[in-house]
Formats: structure tokens, C-alpha cells, sequence
């Protein structure tokens, strides 16, 4: 997805096969529909249209992981409430009638994605690029693009095309982008929530905390990071459930790009030394470095 945070204006896509530059595709919706998202082989139809060139995006290292993966009973499996049992079956799938002679099987709040690493999510199980642009004249703009959570169920979509979720802007408020467990992160619109408190006033590392508070209150065990800037250029970063995170910075002051690593365990409580309060430029670039999974 892509947001103009001057005009508010919106596009994005999911499910999007056979077409690798996902957030060109993005940018032609914003562009050319008066629609904000649009998902599916239709979506491919659409950039096909748009003049984008249809590809094989499997690589080898794709197709090995696949055929291990088939090889392993299909385990990561995100199913549930399904027979015949996904921990131990590919499927075919039906729904699964639960009972009270099977409380393991019974939900409580949070306890599909409470045991993360049962699910493989975590540093290696994701490719979240985040992007947030505040250009020359101040108008600001963010961005996300991914090619999705690893042995995720077909059909699936992530935060990243989510407005909100993945990314957001609004001039006079800032900009803030996320990545992680997006099943999860989608549901507290965080992007969205620190932009929020950013237009209330709160500084961006300040506002990023906020923003993922109830996440960790009722997810504990997930993982996810975010970063934020406001129209003064000063930026922000959290993350949880990793060991650290990393960001870079390019700015009108310097040819040099910044690289800045976090330290997940202290940057929730603002013990964080990527968090500079004090940055101001007029030309911004932040973005996520994520872990690639091709």
C-alpha cells in the first residue's frame, strides 16, 4: 500500500500474483481508480491492464522450502478447528466440531498466536519493507510492501495493504509503519494509533509505545516493530518479541545513509538510543530493514 498524507488518498493491493513491483501496482490504484484496494487475480488483471509485466516470482530457494515443508506434514500449519488435524495432516481440510472432551482444542483470547514460535513467526518468517517520505515542500508520505508470512494459508492477507495497520500518513501529524505478526497488528490499527497520538502532540518514540501497548497487553508473545516521524522530522522506533531491530535514515543534511539498530527489550520503555527527539531536516527517508524471505 501507499498513502499521500497530504490528500489522504489511498492505494493498495493483496493476494497480488505474478507481478513483482506490488506497490507500483499499488500507486497505479491510487492513480487511476477511485477504489483503495483490491486484492486477487483480478488485482493481477488490473496491473496487466496498467501496462505491468506478468512473472514467475518462484525461486528455487522458494520451491526448497515448499517441497520441505510438504515433506514435513505442512508443518508451520496456521489452521485450526479443523479435521483432519493440521499439526500432523496437509488435508484436505473440513471444520472440526469442538466438544468438551477436547478443552486443548477450546480458544481463550489471544491463544491462537500466543505460542509464536510454534507458528515459525519471528525474525526469519517475514520481508516488511516500511517506508515514511516527508518531501521538500512537507508533504508526507508512507508505504509498506510484502511478499507475506511464510507457509501462510492461501487467500491469506497481511497488515501491509491494510491503511492503518501497515502504514499510515497525515500531514500535520506524521507518518508510522509497522512489520511483524501482521494477523495480529492489523487488529489494534497501529499505524494509525501512533499517527493519532502524534496529532495530539506526542513525540513520535513516545506515541510508538503508546501505539503498541495494547498489543503487548493482550499478545505478549508476538512479535512486531514499528517506526514513526512527525512533520518536525523527528523519528521514533520500537519493537517486541525480537533481540533487536534495525532502521536507516537519509536526510538533505548528509549523503550518508544512517543505519540505526534497537534493542527490542528497552525500546518499549524509551531506553533506546535510535531514538532521536532532537532530529529535525526537511527532507526525510526512513525505512525498515527487514529479514528477506524469498
Amino acid at each position: 500500500m501507499i498513502m499521500d498524507g497530504s490528500t489522504m488518498d489511498v492505494g493498495a493491493v493483496g493476494c497480488l500474483r505474478r507481478v513483482k513491483t506490488a506497490i507500483a501496482v499499488a500507486r497505479a490504484v491510487m492513480d487511476h481508480t477511485d477504489h483503495t484496494l483490491m486484492v486477487g487475480d483480478l488485482a493481477t488483471k488490473f496491473a496487466l491492464e496498467m501496462g505491468f509485466s506478468e512473472t514467475n516470482l518462484t525461486g528455487n530457494r522458494s520451491l526448497s522450502k515448499w517441497k520441505t515443508w510438504l515433506a514435513n506434514h505442512c508443518q508451520p500449519n496456521f489452521r485450526q478447528d479443523v479435521t483432519p488435524d493440521p499439526r500432523q495432516s496437509c488435508g484436505p481440510y473440513t471444520p472440526k466440531t469442538q466438544t468438551m472432551e477436547d478443552p486443548e482444542e477450546q480458544d481463550s483470547p489471544g491463544n491462537d498466536i500466543q505460542s509464536a514460535s510454534a507458528h515459525n513467526i519471528g525474525e526469519d518468517n517475514h520481508d516488511t519493507i516500511g517506508m515514511i517520505v516527508i518531501d521538500q515542500s512537507g508533504r508526507i508520505s508512507a508505504g509498506t510492501s510484502t511478499n507475506g508470512l511464510t507457509y501462510k494459508i492461501p487467500g491469506r492477507v497481511g497488515d501491509s495493504p491494510i491503511m492503518g495497520a501497515g502504514s499510515y500518513a497525515m500531514n500535520g501529524a506524521g507518518g508510522a509503519a509497522a512489520t511483524g505478526n501482521g494477523d495480529v497488528m492489523m487488529k489494534f490499527l497501529p499505524s494509525f494509533n501512533a499517527v493519532s497520538q502524534m496529532q495530539a502532540g506526542v513525540d513520535p518514540t513516545t506515541a510508538l509505545q503508546k501505539a503498541m501497548a495494547p498489543i503487548i497487553k493482550f499478545y505478549p508473545s508476538f512479535h512486531g516493530a514499528m517506526i514513526a516521524v512527525n512533520m518536525d522530522g523527528k523519528y521514533g522506533a520500537v519493537c517486541h518479541g525480537y533481540t533487536n531491530w534495525t532502521f536507516c535514515v537519509a536526510d538533505d543534511s548528509s549523503s550518508e545513509v544512517q543505519l540505526h539498530f534497537i534493542d527490542c527489550k528497552s525500546s518499549m520503555t524509551g531506553v533506546n538510543s535510535a531514538n532521536a527527539d532532537t532530529y529535525q531536516a526537511k527532507l526525510l527517508l526512513i525505512i525498515f530493514i527487514s529479514s528477506f524471505v524469498f
